[in-house]
Order: C-alpha cells, then structure tokens, then sequence
C-alpha cells in the first residue's frame, strides 16, 4: 500500500497498478488506437481518411504490421503479469448468474470478488483469442515479407479472419471503456495506481481483504 497519500476517511491509497504494469498497458492501448484508426482506413475507402494519423497511405500500409507486433509483444506482457488473476474460479460462474445485479449495481448481493470480476476475466481470454487471430493472420497477409509463401485461397481466408478478429477486439475495448467509465474509479487505477479503501472493499472485496493481510502480515 501506498503511505504518501490517504483518502478522504484518512486511509493510506491501496496500490491496484505498478509504474511498470500502467506503463504496460498505455503502451498497448496506444497502439490498440494507431491500428484501429489505419486498419479501418485500410478496411473500406469511406474510412480512408483515417490514413492522416500515420501519415498518409503508403506509410500506414508500411507500419500498421509492425505496430501489430509491439502490441502482441506488449499485451503477452500483461497476459503474463495477470494471467494467474484472471482463472474463473465459482464466486465468478456465480456472478455471472447474478448478471441482472450486476446491471442494476446491487453489488451487496453479489459474491466477493477478487482482482477482477467474471466479466474483466471474460474480456481477459476474448482479447487473448482475438490477439492471436490478428498475429497469425496478419503474418499470412504481410505482402513485403510472407504473403507470397502462401496461396492465393489462404491469404483470402487469412484477411478475412484478420477482419473478424479485428471487429471483434474493438468491440471488446469499447466494452472495456465503457466498463471503466461506468465504474467510477477505475481509470484512475490505471492513471495513479491507486484506489480508496472504499473502492477495493465495494467493487473487489475478496481482493481488498487479501491486500490489507498482507499490509497486516
């Protein structure tokens, strides 16, 4: 916990993100953004436009690939930091039946919830399936360097998974925002570092009780 700054009950902050795991993410989360923007001016021509942020055609054509591979790069980086806190234990499958509490924020009646609840942990594995279709078939469509290794019939079937995968995670960020939005707080955690005691102990409970043992131990 962190012991420099306290919340307005006078509580010391509770540290949710190192400086390295915020960092981690931004990083990923910026070049989410660049490859959003210069795959759908690539995508269809009413989009095209979008092309300005790197630059003009021909230079989003030449770096949208290889800020491709820093995001995978920088996102196994954070599967690797929260992957052992994001396994679907039974307060989850339970959370989950309870989804109309959830909506309607009557968090009391829910189960204690760890570091992230079943939904941050669903998100968790789609963004991990999704990351795997935009390396694999982005690496078949790569035209400079690996597409003519491939048929023809391949390729097609490689731009369209791209495409499917890349709908797909921008939905789920969009989700992701909304969720961060919608719970107050959580940005925050990702821009400080830090949560009240009232935050942990409302929204992860489960988690706010291990952290303050552990300050205890």
């Amino acid at each position: 916990m962190s012991h420099s700054n306290r919340d307005k009950d006078g509580n010391p902050l509770i540290q949710r993100y190192t400086p390295n795991e915020r960092s981690n993410h931004w990083i990923t989360a910026i070049c989410f953004i660049l490859l959003a923007v210069s795959g759908l001016a690539m995508f269809h021509p009413a989009m095209s436009w979008m092309y300005m942020f790197l630059g003009g055609g021909q230079w989003t054509r030449i770096l949208h690939p290889f800020i491709g591979l820093v995001m995978f790069v920088s996102f196994a980086i954070l599967v690797l930091r929260f992957w052992h806190h994001n396994h679907i234990d039974a307060a989850d499958k339970q959370w989950m039946k309870q989804i109309g509490d959830v909506l309607n924020n009557r968090e009391d009646k829910l189960p204690k919830i760890g570091m992230y609840n079943a939904g941050q942990k669903i998100l968790f594995f789609v963004l991990i399936a999704c990351m795997c279709g935009l390396l694999l078939s982005g690496i078949v469509i790569w035209r400079a360097y690996f597409a003519f290794y491939f048929p023809i019939p391949l390729i097609r079937a490689a731009a369209l998974l791209h495409a499917v995968c890349a709908f797909g995670i921008i939905c789920s960020i969009i989700v992701h925002i909304y969720a961060a939005l919608w719970v107050k707080g959580s940005i925050g955690a990702m821009v400080r570092g830090t949560v009240t005691y009232g935050w942990a102990r409302k929204h992860h409970p489960r988690w706010f009780e291990a952290v303050i043992k552990k300050s205890r131990d």
